[in-house]
């Protein structure tokens, strides 16, 4: 063998480019699992309310959305969690949590997770997440584009300022003010400039019975629809973070 042969051969014990690029991702895998069992709740957003809820999906008059689930009118039932993302203490702010699950939204059986988080406003404030002490101060944002119909969008949920205004984004707050009537939330999606265009209603009412360790697994991965789904963009490791919380908590419930 050349002394070229010896120094362009494949490196004996060398990680291929595959397992290189899987590497971070087993990380964020194992450390979601280990803070989810920690905390025998889900790694982030460990503290929270679960609620019934109901979507309303609306025509606005400006066409159709391309979109299966959008493009049929109607009342849907939902359940929401309203979360703090670190567990922090209440008297601080912290990143506030909505997850709406909508079982049979594209028909039987096609479940869909929707995920936002407190975030600041403008073009590069949605992208962000935001911490805040009041839950009804500002939107919620997915942070990360989805695709619908094909086009890339952030999806943005949009507080109405209640009687009940002020409400404290802590689990007690918000129980309270729920108590008092329902919260109410404009779900958009952003068009090509930017702007916002209105797709549903959501409407927070009941807090139901549900422990920590009973959380739904919420998943947009899992649990999304035809022509509208999460985009590629951190794909493989916020799946890795899903999956991680949900393994460390033993999958404790799991609805369709």
């Amino acid at each position: 063998m050349s002394a070229r042969d010896r120094f362009t051969g494949p490196v004996r014990g060398a990680a291929s480019p595959a397992a290189s690029a899987s590497r971070p991702v087993a990380v964020v895998e194992a450390g979601f699992r280990a803070l989810a069992r920690l905390r025998r709740a889900p790694a982030l957003h460990p503290q929270g309310l679960t609620c019934t809820g109901e979507l309303e999906v609306l025509d606005d008059g400006r066409g159709p959305w391309g979109v299966p689930w959008l493009d049929t009118p109607r009342r849907l039932a939902a359940q929401v969690r309203l979360s703090r993302a670190g567990g922090l203490p209440r008297r601080l702010p912290d990143g506030l949590g909505l997850a709406v699950r909508v079982a049979d939204a594209d028909g039987p059986d096609r479940t869909l997770d929707l995920l936002m988080t407190s975030s600041g406003r403008g073009r590069a404030g949605r992208h962000l997440p935001l911490p805040r002490a009041d839950a009804l101060r500002g939107p919620y944002s997915s942070l990360l584009p989805y695709r619908v119909a094909g086009r890339s969008c952030l999806l943005a949920a949009f507080p109405r300022r209640t009687r009940q205004a002020p409400v404290p984004g802590d689990p007690e707050g918000m129980a309270a003010a729920l108590a008092a009537g329902p919260l109410v939330y404009d779900l958009c999606a952003e068009r090509d400039d930017r702007s916002w265009r209105r797709f549903a209603v959501l409407t927070v009412r009941d807090v139901l019975p549900v422990e920590g360790e009973d959380t739904l697994d919420f998943d947009p991965y899992r649990h999304s629809v035809r022509a509208f789904a999460p985009g590629a963009a951190l794909a493989a490791t916020r799946r890795a973070a899903y999956r991680g919380s949900r393994v460390g908590r033993g999958s404790r419930r799991e609805l369709p």
